[in-house]
């Protein structure tokens, strides 16, 4: 056996290991857990609860569909249509926040001036242009992405406090913006904004009815987009970000698409809220939104779709159920919503890291199983 001394100095440097690997080796055992394990509703054992495998169910979503498309029927009244109306709007702006925050942890403080760009421009062409409501949709996702671009371009390479701070002031830009044209009517605002018509029913619950389908169709392509491959990769870039990119995640890209897709559903959103409303300001569009929204996907458990819509829910209804407290209510609202934090820190309904394989995974590992038994 050779004595390492008979080894030349110049060759033993390049079979020793890389300062990387002699940290890592250093560092000695550790214990890895899964991204969210111990927070998701579980027993003792660690087992999911019956309320978790409940709401986890596919079924699950299909029913709370069947009960919003039944309101009309239990409850009819305008003031329930109008403020069920506003709790789906707001369902749609904390799904689209949830993309940005939950599923790629960029800190946006200013997702409101999406929602006022989705709202401003489907105002003008309808107001202006005699456009129907549905031909602006295609013009606002296109104007909502050239806003993404405009302000996610030069920020995303920043990272924490200095991209919230960023996004602030470009969300102020936009309200302010506003507040100066002509075009939007100034502080004024748009006024007279067309409905999608009533179908021989009423028209508030015409749009109650259109607003579930949309809002139910962005709550399932943002759960599919989390689940698929974009959404993994967001989750790496959120988890570490400079582990993500030595992995060989290009994390600018994958941001940029996080953010693109966020502002997509900010913009459809502002243009239910303009149907809605059928007015629009720039006081409808101020950083109090971008807070609400905020909070409703911190409330509800970052990352975990159902969680977002509950806490979108909580926090959208829970002030009008709070009514009868009068000019207590907010006080009342405020104590209620530190008490769930305290207690419940992690979200109401946190994201659960132990995910189960797809169909195509699963039929991949049978058949590669088949393989090695001889």
């Amino acid at each position: 056996m050779s004595n390492d001394n008979s080894i030349p100095a110049r060759d033993r440097a390049f079979d020793a290991p890389s300062g990387f690997v002699q940290a890592v080796d250093g560092a000695g055992n550790s214990t890895i857990g899964h991204i969210g394990s111990g927070l998701a509703p579980a027993d003792a054992a660690g087992r999911a609860t019956p309320v978790s495998r409940a709401i986890s169910h596919p079924l699950f979503g299909w029913v709370v569909m069947a009960l919003a498309v039944a309101l009309p029927f239990v409850n009819s009244s305008s003031y329930s249509i109008r403020i069920a109306t506003d709790a789906l709007i707001f369902v749609m702006l904390a799904v689209g926040l949830n993309i940005v925050v939950g599923y790629c942890g960029l800190l946006d403080l200013g997702f409101a001036a999406f929602f006022a760009i989705g709202a401003y421009t489907s105002g003008i062409l309808t107001t202006s242009l005699g456009w129907p409501i549905p031909l602006t949709i295609p013009v606002v996702v296109i104007a909502a992405v050239i806003g993404g671009v405009v302000i996610g371009g030069p920020t995303l390479r920043l990272r924490s406090d200095y991209l919230a701070i960023v996004t602030l002031g470009f969300g102020e830009i936009i309200r302010i913006t506003a507040n100066n044209l002509d075009v939007t009517g100034g502080p004024n605002g748009i006024f007279g904004i067309p409905d999608f018509g009533d179908f021989g029913l009423r028209s508030d619950i015409t749009t109650y009815w259109i607003i579930v389908a949309v809002v139910a169709a962005a709550v399932l392509a943002s759960a599919r987009l989390g689940k698929g491959r974009l959404g993994r990769a967001w989750r790496f870039v959120r988890e570490d970000e400079d582990a993500a990119e030595a992995m060989g995640i290009h994390t600018y890209r994958v941001k940029f698409a996080a953010y693109i897709t966020g502002a997509i559903f900010g913009g459809i959103a502002g243009v239910l809220f303009a149907v809605h409303q059928t007015a629009i300001s720039p006081t409808s569009f101020n950083f109090l939104w971008s807070a609400l929204i905020l909070m409703a996907v911190v409330l509800g458990g970052m990352g975990s779709t159902p969680g977002v819509v509950i806490g979108a829910l909580v926090i959208s209804l829970l002030p009008e159920l709070l009514r009868g407290a009068e000019n207590w209510r907010y006080l009342v609202f405020g104590v209620l919503l530190i008490i769930v934090m305290l207690f419940r820190p992690q979200g109401i309904w946190p994201h659960r890291g132990d995910e189960k394989p797809s169909r195509i995974e699963k039929r991949r590992a049978r058949t590669a199983a088949k393989e090695v038994v001889p």
